[in-house]
């Protein structure tokens, strides 16, 4: 197989270079491939400071690894770490359903090249074309590898309150994403905004296969969203749900507590695919652990509160007992804690 890309180089450091994958000119052949650049060609978006080099075709690149969880429904497990040049961004599940007349992904990594990677892997298991990018909530992890989708024609599709929340954002997740990951391998990266966004809820009709997208109220963000692939009972629920990663908290504990015993209320579903972990956990049960785990994380925060804790003496207590049930505990339960602590602290 072959694939059409663009040697795209640093402006400010023009030997840091990597090859940008060009989407929609895939072929079995090398003159296919070229025969399809000639008929028709590109004109590629790249973010500022990058110069554009030459477009040829190559033999494809890194396939990411996805399962079949269910019918048509596949899953990718990222790494469990934080962004590092050795996982190149990809550290946020994502995963995509087919339908009869398209593809819906369902998250995109950290990076372009993440994205790049998940492209190859629907294409290694369907030509039907990707109608949608659905992003679940505004985490580099989980969107910025969504430009790579877009450029294949798919839309955009997140929460109401995705677009202010990446506005806000995005500039902080390039910069940091792009330290972590290193400068050469975060090329071609760039924030896109939705196109579609959903208010409460939306159906996509992928041709006989319908996704239901449910938005939430504040609870592990203020911009998640689930995704619901109605034929299989299987559901997509971004960072609402967290497996052996330690839960991250940046929007409302005790918000995160009530759409958490919402989400294992529904029926209709019988297997997740979570954020980070799995790739796949039985439903409801698989939300025991996070459930616990915010209940500790509320009730230990309000005694430390009661006790006239500082913010400072509460941060290094609070669950602290949970360490050994998640992996990196030490990076993000102190930030948890912080979060709870100043949000529970006006209660």
């Amino acid at each position: 197989m072959f694939e059409a890309v663009i040697m795209a180089c640093l402006v400010a450091d023009p030997a840091l270079c990597r090859p940008v994958l060009l989407p929609g000119y895939e072929a079995s052949a090398l003159a296919a491939c070229e025969a399809a650049l000639a008929d028709r060609p590109p004109v590629p978006t790249l973010a500022e400071g990058i110069e554009r080099g030459a477009i040829t075709c190559q033999p494809i690149g890194p396939v990411a690894r996805v399962e079949e969880v269910a019918a048509g429904v596949f899953a990718h497990r990222a790494v469990i770490s934080d962004a590092a040049p050795e996982n190149g961004g990809d550290v946020g599940n994502a995963g995509f359903v087919i339908g009869g007349d398209s593809v819906a992904m369902i998250d995109a990594g950290g990076a372009a090249q993440v994205g790049e990677a998940l492209y190859r892997a629907i294409r290694a298991k369907t030509d039907l074309p990707v109608s949608h990018v659905i992003l679940t909530h505004m985490h580099p992890d989980h969107v910025l590898g969504a430009s790579v989708f877009a450029a294949a024609g798919a839309e955009v599709v997140g929460h109401a309150g995705l677009s202010r929340a990446l506005t806000d954002r995005a500039q902080t997740y390039l910069d940091n994403f792009g330290r972590l990951i290193g400068k050469q391998a975060f090329i071609g990266t760039r924030v896109l905004l939705p196109d579609v966004t959903v208010e409460s809820s939306m159906s996509l009709d992928l041709g006989g296969r319908v996704l239901e997208l449910r938005a939430w109220p504040s609870s592990h963000t203020g911009s998640d969203l689930t995704v619901g692939d109605v034929t299989t009972g299987t559901l997509f629920t971004g960072d609402l749900v967290f497996h052996v990663h330690t839960p991250a908290l940046d929007g409302s504990v005790l918000g995160w507590q009530s759409v958490l015993a919402d989400l294992r209320g529904i029926e209709g579903y019988t297997q997740i695919v979570p954020g980070h972990g799995g790739p796949v956990l039985d439903w409801p049960d698989g939300g025991g652990a996070l459930a616990g785990y915010l209940d500790v994380l509320v009730d230990e925060t309000r005694e430390a509160i009661a006790r006239g804790d500082s913010l400072a003496e509460a941060v290094e207590k609070v669950a602290t007992g949970e360490m050994s049930k998640w992996e990196l505990f030490d990076l993000f339960n102190p930030r948890n804690a912080t979060v709870a602590y100043t949000e529970l602290e006006w209660e």
